[in-house]
């Protein structure tokens, strides 16, 4: 029994026909008679009665019309208490400047359309600051790249972007190297032949690389990713970076080939204070972040980034 079934039910009694309550209702009149047979049906009694005048409930129909109107009553009742508790509050939400840019926006609209009632404040900024203003209990949530966090926070997997050498095509045939553009692939080895420009030594991206790979190739260092990133667009030097700093306004200039022996792949995690300490509002933004990541992946919108099991 379908909660639609008593809504017709209904307006068919008081409109007197089906024809009107088809109007009433904007469906088929068809539609409405099949939904009709198939509530009497399941309660294997008859309850409209058609005349040449139209249609009047049975016995067993204004019973059970007293009960619907009853149905549909309290269900109004529990909409109407689900608006006035809608979710409140503050939570502040730290990305990295290449999630903000492929993560950011659907995450706003997001939270405007499932939270309207909850104030969002989002940052933007290094993946090892992001973990000190959660320290210092100035951001709520963040998603930072490294899982050396306080045993009591509440930590999550999320994601493996894959690392990708980034230049303009030209740098790679003034080094012999333009047929990585058809393999769309570049082993390590060749890149060391190339002028880097990277993050300085501090930033969690040179870290992470210099665990990984010898960068005794970098010739200039810029924190900023967006200057970074057009540094390399009008500059005679590459970078290494996630995917997602391939902004859309770069690649006409910009090429994109993914690095292998070794492959680089970096771990996104999701982190907070533990969450018995974190608001109804911190949870709610928390599920919205997942939710987000899993639909831009599943849509091919963030195809340098796996999913993890979360």
């Amino acid at each position: 029994m379908e909660l639609k079934q008593f809504k017709y039910f209904v307006s068919i009694v008081e409109s007197g026909s089906l024809g009107k309550a088809a109007n009433k209702l904007d469906v088929g009149t068809s539609a409405l008679s099949q939904q009709i047979t198939k509530l009497e049906d399941e309660l294997s009694t008859r309850l409209l009665q058609r005349t040449p005048l139209g249609v009047t409930a049975t016995p067993a129909g204004l019973a059970f019309y007293k009960q619907a109107q009853l149905v549909l009553r309290h269900t109004q009742y529990a909409v109407e208490a689900a608006h006035s508790s809608r979710l409140t509050g503050h939570v502040s939400v730290g990305f990295s400047p290449s999630i903000a840019s492929v993560l950011g926006v659907p995450f706003m609209q997001l939270m405007m359309e499932r939270y309207p009632d909850i104030k969002v404040h989002l940052v933007e900024s290094l993946s090892g600051n992001l973990a000190n203003l959660v320290n210092l209990r100035q951001l709520d949530i963040a998603i930072v790249f490294t899982n050396d966090v306080p045993e009591q926070w509440a930590i999550q997997p999320l994601l493996k972007e894959h690392m990708y050498l980034m230049l303009n095509p030209e740098l790679l045939r003034q080094y012999g190297l333009e047929s990585c553009l058809e393999e769309k692939v570049i082993e390590y080895e060749k890149v060391q032949a190339l002028p880097l420009i990277l993050p300085s030594p501090g930033h969690g991206l040179r870290k992470f690389l210099a665990q990984k790979i010898d960068l005794s190739n970098i010739v200039y260092e810029v924190d900023g990713l967006h200057l970074l990133m057009n540094c390399v667009s009008h500059g005679n030097v590459a970078t290494i970076q996630p995917g997602s700093a391939h902004f859309h306004h770069l690649r006409e200039y910009l090429c994109l080939l993914k690095i292998i022996k070794p492959n680089l792949d970096r771990i996104n995690y999701l982190i907070s204070l533990a969450e018995d300490e974190i608001s109804p509002a911190s949870l709610a933004a928390k599920a919205a972040i997942k939710s987000c990541i899993k639909d831009l992946i599943y849509a091919g919108l963030w195809p340098s980034a796996e999913l993890l099991d979360f």
